[in-house]
């Protein structure tokens, strides 16, 4: 017999052999029609497979990550035989699950295959999904792995098995595919209702740039038709919101081969929004206690061997800068966070002067390869609202708690108002990707948990997805079209202080560690930018935008009076343009609502004669004739509406 444990606690008890399907059926027809896969102790796996004799499980369906994954998984096997049909002898790299479906890295060898080609693939799917063909898992010893895909001459799969051992290669069939696999996977290819090739692009195997480039075909399936109408709704809502596209017509940033990929330019009404967002961010730190400091760009390779960074990340950062003194090494900085350490040892700290808060806009890089980078939400360079808190363990959930209410104010005032706490935690079944102690580590993850109990926030756990150094508070916002996004970070660290040996003296008159508080409300600047753009399709909140009005003259005559009134407004401090082109007002207008100004003020005879301006608020038409005083009353009680603290 076996002993099975279910999410709510209850035990139960099944013949050896049970699958977790057996144990979905135990509990209800319904619910094992609709689920895809099960997460057992801690690990997803495919539903037809026996279930050990100690198990705790959690039955996954479309409505969870490990469901959908599953399910974009198998699609990827299945995209992959309707293209071996059609193009018999292309050899397969990998094809993982991705956030919004999967994709699969293809050498095309001789073939020919386009756009062109996509919709006769995504038919042949749905013909083969409506077979039924069950994904069948075989353990497979390394020698029979090497020689079946010597036979199909596929150098991609030869070189993932030298990394593989004997015990842990798997292959998975369905129909007339075969793959190496991990799994998990459906049942069977009848869960696979609707298809959607989305586009072609090109990949290095590996991310690496001096290997071969692939054809790399993207996709996304569903388990009902309707749904994939839905999403392809919403994909075309999301190109008209595209950052990169709004970005160009609003003339925020551009990009530049000659300065290199995934170095942004910030243009001035770019710059201007950026400046603002730092601004609003600084007031916000002075307030809650923080002091500004400022590390250089550069460290030296030793400083990031003490941190940890270089052993994890290592990899992804530019190349070591290596100078006239042998063996002298420096970096580009990947974090913040080591260089306010060496900041903290510089004086030597008491416990009454605990906590310290030094917080920095500190410009980071990361060797993000090409084919990753995405506009602003993924660059080689970007700028992160850091901040380092350094306080007494008896501190930690006070402040732990000053942080949530910071990032719930920067929500607030930007119009984010569906978002998760996700409490990342470590995965321990995997000890090596983490640094410090289990004491420490059950410390922190135990502190956040207290304090999103305590704030009553709306949290889900991750096992596995802790930063190295310690567990996390990530905030999940949704955006306008309901698609989810990372922003803002909590990390409780107790390693970091260890490895930099930071001290203060305590009431006992002893030294003791501090534990050091990682925050970065905004996550980093340009992923911000981008995410905002896209969540308000560039229409800013008005205490944000770079242009809060632009007053438009109706003829020539009123250009004085028009430069007369930005003049005037502007000491209310309220920003702005005049239109001064020779065009008719209905055109001033249209073009103002296509760069998204929130107000356009019109002047003509009647409003100069009378000292006003006639008001027209973008996306709502006219709101009548105002004086400039009671107009920039209206300014001031929209702005204050979002940035006054309740």
């Amino acid at each position: 017999m076996i002993n099975v444990t279910l999410p709510d606690g209850s035990k139960r008890t099944y013949e050896k052999g049970t699958t977790s399907w057996d144990v979905a059926k135990s509990i209800s027809e319904g619910l094992a029609r609709n689920v895809l896969a099960a997460e057992v102790n801690g690990e997803v796996w495919d539903l037809t497979r026996p279930l050990p004799e100690e198990t705790k499980i959690s039955l996954l369906t479309w409505k969870d990550k490990g469901g959908k994954s599953t399910m974009w998984h198998s699609s990827a096997h299945l995209m992959a035989e309707a293209l071996e049909f059609y193009y018999p002898g292309i050899k397969l790299a990998i094809g993982p699950p991705i956030e919004n479906g999967f994709y699969y890295d293809i050498d095309f060898g001789d073939y020919e295959f386009g756009e062109a080609d996509l919709k006769k693939i995504e038919d042949k799917m749905i013909e083969l999904a409506r077979q039924k063909n069950e994904y069948i898992r075989m353990e497979t010893p390394k020698s029979e792995a090497i020689d079946y895909f010597k036979e199909k001459n596929d150098p991609y799969k030869l070189e993932l098995l030298e990394d593989l051992n004997d015990g842990e290669i798997t292959f998975y069939t369905q129909g007339n595919f075969t793959d190496l696999c991990r799994g998990p996977h459906l049942p069977n290819t009848g869960y696979i209702k609707a298809a959607k090739l989305l586009n072609i692009a090109g990949a290095y195997w590996r991310g690496d740039e001096n290997n071969k480039q692939l054809t790399r075909v993207y996709g996304i399936t569903f388990p009902k038709a309707k749904e994939l109408k839905e999403y392809l709704v919403l994909l075309e809502e999301a190109k008209k919101r595209d950052h990169r596209k709004i970005g160009k017509e609003l003339e925020l940033f551009t990009f530049s081969q000659r300065v290199g990929q995934g170095l942004p330019l910030w243009l001035p009404k770019g710059a201007a929004l950026r400046e603002r967002l730092i601004d609003f961010m600084k007031r916000t730190q002075t307030e809650a206690g923080y002091q500004g400091v400022v590390t250089p760009h550069i460290g030296h390779k030793d400083l990031y061997v003490c941190s940890g960074h270089y052993e994890k990340y290592g990899q992804d950062s530019f190349r070591p800068i290596t100078t006239p003194h042998e063996g002298e090494e420096f970096l580009l900085k990947p974090m913040n966070c080591p260089h306010h350490c060496e900041i903290y040892k510089a004086k030597p700290k008491s416990y009454k002067d605990l906590p310290v808060r030094f917080a920095e806009f500190g410009t980071v890089y990361r060797y993000e390869q090409s084919g990753e980078l995405h506009g602003l939400t993924r660059v080689r360079g970007f700028t992160q609202d850091d901040a380092h808190i350094f306080c007494r363990p008896d501190q930690v959930e006070e402040e732990f708690k000053k942080v949530i209410d910071i990032v719930l104010y920067v929500f607030k005032a930007l119009d984010f108002n569906e978002y998760t706490a996700q409490i990342s935690l470590r995965d321990k079944d995997n000890p090596d990707k983490y640094i410090g102690s289990d004491e420490n580590w059950e410390k922190a993850e135990q502190a956040i948990i207290n304090a999103t109990k305590e704030k009553g926030l709306n949290t889900t756990i991750e096992y596995g997805e802790a930063a190295f150094y310690g567990p996390k508070l990530d905030f999940m916002i949704k955006d306008a079209l309901g698609r989810s996004w990372q922003l803002g970070t909590i990390q409780v660290d107790y390693n970091l202080p260890e490895r930099f040996e930071l001290e203060y003296v305590g009431a006992d008159n002893q030294k003791h560690r501090p534990v050091m508080l990682h925050r970065a409300p905004f996550g980093s600047l340009e992923r911000f930018i981008g995410v905002l753009i896209e969540h308000t399709e560039g229409k800013f909140p008005l205490w944000l935008n770079p242009e809060q009005i632009i007053v438009l003259p109706i003829s020539d005559k009123y250009n004085d009076y028009a430069k007369e009134v930005l003049s005037k407004l502007s000491k209310y401090d309220i920003r702005g343009t005049v239109d001064e082109r020779n065009e008719k007002v209905g055109r001033k207008i249209r073009d103002a609502e296509v760069q998204r100004i929130p107000y356009m003020l019109i002047v003509g005879e009647q409003e100069q004669s009378e000292n006003k301006v006639s008001v027209r608020k973008q996306g709502e038409g006219d709101l009548g004739s105002y004086t400039l005083e009671d107009f920039a009353k209206i300014i001031q009680e929209e702005i204050d509406k979002k940035l006054v603290q309740e």
